[in-house]
């Protein structure tokens, strides 16, 4: 599957853009739309332009990392937009190694796994408003369309 132009929209309204890389919640540098990695640098600036190359080049490297992690799963888009959304902010090993990714693996539909999202909304162990809103958001996409 492929994210979804909706998806893509509210990631980067979830993400916000920085054109001057900065340390998240998380400690990580970061720039553009959530963009890290070891090419994000102190006193980094980009344009608009390469924010949004990035950012689809980020997207583009996430769905392939989570093709073989979902293989075999009938997935709705929402279903999927979330899941990817959700990874590209925890990062995929974090996302392989959760109880949600466990619980999608045996049943995409089970009705416990959008509270799961809601256990993702810590950054060095505090609890952060802006995760709190987007993990809602992603749980609300995971059911829109079931």
């Amino acid at each position: 599957m492929r994210a979804s132009t909706s998806i893509k929209e509210q990631m980067k309204q979830w993400e916000g853009l920085s054109l001057k890389s900065y340390r998240c919640p998380a400690g990580v540098w970061t720039i553009g739309y959530g963009h890290t990695g070891a090419d994000v640098t102190p006193d980094m600036e980009i344009s608009r332009a390469a924010a949004s190359a990035i950012f689809g080049s980020d997207i583009a490297r996430f769905e392939s990392g989570l093709a073989p992690v979902l293989a075999g799963v009938e997935l709705t888009q929402g279903q999927y937009d979330a899941l990817l959304s959700l990874s590209y902010n925890i990062g995929l090993e974090a996302f392989k190694g959760s109880t949600l990714l466990r619980k999608v693996k045996a049943n995409p539909n089970d009705s416990t796994i959008p509270a799961e999202f809601s256990r993702w909304v810590y950054a060095q162990g505090k609890k952060l408003p802006g995760l709190v809103a987007r993990r809602a958001g992603e749980a609300k996409v995971y059911v829109a369309d079931n």
